[in-house]
């Protein structure tokens, strides 16, 4: 999940480097932060802010610091009760950061991962009853020998001395396996009922791009179990033939980033092609159109499908992006730090090598800002951190975690 469910120790920030980023004058009235041309400028938002909502800044000065660096491509970022991070890097290994500032050795006892292009060890939770049973999940690419590999969710306990992972358990296999290294989806998060879910992409392909669009694959899916892998007697396919019980919502494309807010609604990111990068609020049973009904082009310039962004019986985004910032991760900000960021989603931007904060107000956002703008890395993922703070991870050869709050 992507804020704490329960209470945590400050973890100290042992800065390698800093970086104040000062507050600038308010954007115009209306003036959107995004003043690139569209991708697809035909295009029409269904209505009025679904995107370039305006422009709005954080009003106190904010500052950076490096936690930690020498990180190679990091993906998924967790805080343990006591203060400590775990960090996974995508070629397979989990590390821990201790209250010191320091970087332990890859944990053991992982089951083995296919790190091949978007694939390997990927997002990191720690469970919502971590005080009673010590469990955290965690999201990878699993290798299926021949038949080729997929998206897996396992869980397991750390050993005392934090060296390995013990009583490993896989709760999920997406299905079918498929041959490639895209498109893994990969975000967990649990709402305050105790259920996982889980991000599916649809592997990239136009051969396996249909398949967001059939319930007996769970492929472009946003999936939903119990925290010990059984399916929730509720989920909306539960029953129906030909449909995955697993299954909680449809439609999508390559969701890396999923949360939950503070009045527990789940909200899930997903990359678009060029253009129509989207952020929406998961709904049981929906379809979300995804390769049908879609904003933005393919990355050659053709149409998506039939180039339609509307049809009865597919749910809109609640915002999108065109052209794209490539979304990684995303939290909801509910700590009292910088208490006008309260209830605020934050989205990490990959391509956008930025921090993207949107005000959010019911089901609609009302205005974004960018932060980080001067790191100048990929953002890969953001949580918020026992301290108030926000910490992300940079996707890069020599990746880092960053804080990022109140200067002074």
């Amino acid at each position: 999940m992507r804020h704490a469910w329960f209470a945590a120790a400050a973890v100290a920030a042992f800065a390698t480097a800093c970086s104040a980023q000062e507050p600038a004058a308010p954007a115009p009235e209306g003036a959107p932060v995004e003043t690139r041309a569209p991708n697809a400028p035909d295009q029409q938002p269904a209505f009025e802010g679904q995107t370039r909502a305006p422009g709005v800044r954080t009003s106190v000065a904010l500052a950076h610091q490096v936690v930690i660096d020498g990180l190679e491509h990091p993906w998924g970022l967790a805080q343990l009760p006591d203060g400590r991070w775990l960090v996974t890097e995508r070629p397979g290994r989990l590390r821990i950061i201790g209250a010191d500032g320091t970087l332990s050795a890859p944990v053991q006892g992982l089951p083995e991962v296919f790190a091949q292009r978007q694939g390997g060890l990927l997002d990191i939770v720690v469970g919502p009853t971590y005080a009673e049973d010590g469990l955290v999940y965690w999201s990878y690419s699993e290798p299926r020998g021949e038949t080729g590999n997929g998206t897996a969710v396992a869980r397991g306990r750390l050993s005392a001395d934090g060296t390995r992972m013990e009583d490993v358990q896989v709760i999920f296999r997406a299905v079918p396996p498929y041959g490639n290294g895209m498109h893994y989806g990969s975000s967990l998060t649990f709402d305050p009922q105790g259920r996982l879910y889980i991000t599916v992409g649809e592997r990239s392909d136009r051969q396996t791009r249909p398949q967001a669009q059939q319930l007996d694959s769970h492929y472009g899916k946003t999936i939903r179990i119990n925290a010990d892998g059984s399916v929730p007697a509720d989920n909306p396919f539960v029953n129906r033939d030909g449909a995955l019980p697993e299954i909680f919502s449809w439609g999508h494309r390559n969701a890396q980033g999923a949360a939950t807010d503070p009045a527990g609604r789940v909200w899930t990111i997903e990359h678009g092609a060029r253009g129509g990068d989207e952020l929406n609020l998961e709904i049981a049973g929906a379809n979300y159109g995804w390769g049908d009904v879609t904003y933005g082009i393919e990355y050659n310039g053709q149409i998506i499908g039939e180039g339609i962004t509307q049809r009865e019986g597919v749910t809109q985004p609640v915002y999108y992006w065109d052209p794209v910032i490539a979304p990684g991760g995303m939290t909801f900000y509910d700590a009292d730090l910088v208490p006008e960021w309260r209830g605020n989603a934050f989205v990490a931007g990959l391509a956008g090598e930025h921090l993207a904060r949107l005000v959010i107000e019911g089901d609609r956002v009302v205005g974004e800002e960018r932060l980080l703008t001067d790191l100048g890395e990929r953002v890969r993922d953001v949580t918020v951190g026992a301290d108030g703070a926000l910490y992300v991870v940079t996707d890069e050869d020599d990746g880092k975690v960053v804080r990022l709050g109140p200067a002074g």
